[in-house]
Order: structure tokens, then sequence, then C-alpha cells
């Protein structure tokens, strides 16, 4: 859980680096946090479809508006973990803005895959000084 929620406690900071570890955790938090918001609407949405009232119910439009407190709430962190994951490899953080066009974020997520320098780099010390074990 800790590697999960580390992303919001460096919620701006975009210096650094940042372990797999770290990207991966925040991502199946990102995950887990969707599906439950997703079944959420959609028992909402049975309810509407079932004739149960005349609009969604309340439990359909808290899911909706948690959603989108989520969605802002994480976007800041979703990409300060992207750059300092980019930082770990020795790259620059701007290779964040491949999003931004076609395919793009394939190619990030497969760049999220890589293992980050060993040692210190440009950016700053290797975040698993000490590990002995693969990340």
């Amino acid at each position: 859980m800790y590697y999960m929620l580390l992303p919001y406690r460096r919620y701006f900071e975009f210096d650094g680096r940042s372990r797999r570890r770290e990207y991966w955790m925040f991502m199946l938090f990102q995950l887990i946090v969707n599906v439950a918001l997703l079944a959420i609407m959609l028992v909402g949405a049975a309810t509407f479809e079932a004739g149960m009232g005349a609009t969604p119910g309340p439990f359909a439009w808290l899911a909706i508006i948690g959603w989108f407190v989520f969605a802002a709430i994480s976007f800041v962190p979703s990409i300060a973990v992207q750059v300092r994951r980019f930082h770990d490899q020795g790259k620059t953080g701007l290779l964040v803005l491949l999003n931004l066009i076609p395919f793009g974020s394939l190619v990030v997520l497969v760049m999220m895959l890589f293992e980050g320098t060993r040692g210190p780099n440009h950016y700053g010390p290797d975040p698993k000084a000490g590990w002995t074990g693969r990340d």
C-alpha cells in the first residue's frame, strides 16, 4: 500500500527518480479505484434501467462525481511519476509528451517496463541504493 500512495505524497515532485515498483503499484491503485467506481456506476445505471426511479440512482451520481474528483486529484501525480520513471532511466521527463501523439501512450507504457540505470545518474541517486534484488 505504501508504493500505491507514494506518488500522492510526492504530488508536485517532478525531479528525482522513481522505481518501477512505485509506478506500477500506483497504476494498480488507479485500476482498482476506477473498477470500483465503474461497478458502482453500473449498479446505479441498472437501477435506472429497471424502472426503479426516474433518474439514475444516487450511487450512480456519487460514483460519477467521485470519478471526476479522483481523476482531478490523480492527474498531476500520474504525470509526475512518469517523469520520475524517465529520469530513473536517464531520459528527459519531456518524453511524457509522447502521450499526446497517436500510439505514443503505448511507447510510454513499454518504456515504463525498462529497468532504471544503476547507481546515480544526472537526475539523482539510485532509488534502489542498497537493494540487492530485482524490482
